[in-house]
């Protein structure tokens, strides 16, 4: 895989220079002023790689089993994914219903207590773990260990899968520390930024879903969440995923023996909706008083993880916000506005988002947007220029490579596939298809995703110092932190 060369190519991408001249702001974005130093060899070649590839099996019950088999630690971890277990299925007065059934998972089964779980995997230095998201299509149980503990381990795993009993008084401590979180985050300009992203972005779709309620939790009980157990978190189409030290025929024992008995309910897969349509683009102010900086996101509507376009995009975002891409040296090396900036994209089963986001000090506010915003032009009306590409596609490569240095990545990769239905060599093809982008194919992915008539500005920060700053970049609303509409300029 030339492995050496590629992570030497990318060091020389990364490693970074100085400041240029400043010039007014608003002006148009220029890089001229960097200087690449410390230059090392650069390999052009492809990387070629073969994955090893993953032995699958099947249980009676649906239940799919895979392994990714690894002999070179003495070490095992396991994940179960379950569709139909997360967020996205909440019912709509029990938003948070998925994430705390998850949560309380782990705080007790038939045997053992919360704190009986936590002293046995301690003692053995390895963890369980029981997750779901608001927004999420899947509930996820993992955990790992050496592999001389590995079967204390998952028979806790399956232990906390199929044996929870939800303590009232585990959900009631639970509740109350929530609900000091609800207060407690509303002082977070970037959660203010992303619960107002998201609802202009998807509307009441539960892609938009940032954030429970003190009504919501209240309505969600013990019974609910032992309800939803035993209706959700089901094997029919479930997988569980093995990576190192352990073969299919191990593995695959373990399970008959633990998870053979679970009852298939005979419910469909899981499907999913697309989010509305967001309205025209708007600019949007969450009034923080007094605040001394402000957050802005700039962003839009990106595409489904099965979409053609999607390396594409990914080579066209890194150029623009990646390590070292445009807007960190823009903003924060020629500028100094900025600690921070970048750029990314969610892509699901449904439609996800495209956004880039940086906190600035109050009295930059105008240059940094205006900056922010000519850099994204300039990626729609301009090729990048021949070298700047190569080294972001180099860089995409380069960080592949260094993941398939632990197995339970490359093992996520095959999840992916199993998720979003990807071809089998996909990811032994995917570096060639970074490769194969061409500077006009992302340009290409620039205009449509970042199509002015598609972004949406969001900021936090201080309305009387701010507020007529953004109303020039489009027809301006304004909300307090809590989310009631202010009257503009306040």
């Amino acid at each position: 895989m030339k492995l050496r060369r590629l992570v030497a190519g990318a060091m020389a991408v990364l490693w970074t220079a100085t400041l240029a001249a400043q010039g007014p702001a608003g002006q148009a974005p220029t890089t001229s002023g960097m200087v690449l130093k410390g230059k090392a060899p650069i390999s052009n070649e492809i990387l070629k790689v073969k994955l090893p590839k993953p032995h699958t099996a099947r249980l009676s019950n649906g239940l799919a089993i895979m392994v990714l088999e690894d002999r070179t630690l003495p070490r095992i971890n396991f994940q179960m994914i379950i569709p139909g277990a997360g967020g996205y299925f909440d019912p709509a007065d029990k938003i948070g219903l998925a994430q705390y059934t998850a949560q309380m998972m782990r705080e007790g089964t038939k045997t053992r207590n919360t704190l009986q779980i936590a002293q046995e995997l301690e003692t053995i230095a390895a963890n369980v773990f029981v997750g779901s998201g608001l927004s999420s299509l899947t509930a996820v149980v993992s955990g790992g260990s050496l592999t001389e503990n590995f079967d204390k381990v998952f028979e806790i795993g399956v232990d906390v899968l199929m044996n929870p009993t939800f303590p009232a008084e585990e959900w009631d401590r639970a509740k109350a520390r929530a609900k000091s979180g609800l207060v407690q985050q509303r002082t977070n300009p970037g959660f203010l930024a992303t619960e107002r992203y998201n609802r202009i972005l998807f509307g009441d779709h539960p892609a938009g879903r940032v954030t429970v309620t003190a009504q919501g939790l209240d309505a969600i009980t013990r019974d609910a969440m032992v309800e939803f157990h035993r209706t959700h978190c089901v094997p029919d189409h479930a997988l569980i995923a093995f990576s190192g030290d352990i073969s299919l025929a191990e593995a695959q024992k373990k399970v008959e023996a633990a998870l053979g008995q679970w009852k298939k309910s005979g419910v469909p897969k899981p499907t999913v909706t697309e989010p509305p349509a967001p309205g025209a683009p708007k600019v949007t102010l969450i009034a923080r008083p007094g605040s001394v900086q402000t957050l802005l996101r700039v962003g839009g509507p990106s595409m489904t993880r099965m979409d053609p376009d999607y390396e594409e995009l990914t080579v066209a975002n890194r150029v623009l916000g990646g390590t070292m891409g445009r807007l960190f040296r823009h903003l924060r090396e020629e500028k100094g506005y900025t600690y921070g900036i970048g750029s990314g994209f969610s892509a699901v089963q449904y439609r996800g988002e495209w956004s880039a986001s940086t906190s600035v000090r109050t009295a930059v506010t105008e240059a940094a947007l205006t900056d922010l915003l000519a850099e994204i032009a300039e990626m729609r009306e301009k090729v990048v220029p021949g070298s700047e590409f190569e080294d972001s596609k180099r860089a995409i490569q380069a960080s592949f490579a260094l993941s398939l240095e632990n197995p339970a990545s490359i093992l996520n990769y095959y999840i992916q596939s199993w998720t979003y239905g990807l071809p089998a060599d996909y990811w032994d093809t995917y570096p060639a298809r970074i490769a194969a982008v061409t500077a006009a194919q992302a340009q290409e992915a620039a205009r449509k995703y970042w199509d002015p008539a598609r972004l949406h500005i969001v900021a936090v920060g201080d309305a009387p110092a701010i507020a007529d700053i953004l109303g020039k970049k489009g027809t301006l609303e304004v909300f307090d932190a809590d989310g009631k509409p202010l009257p503009t300029g306040r």
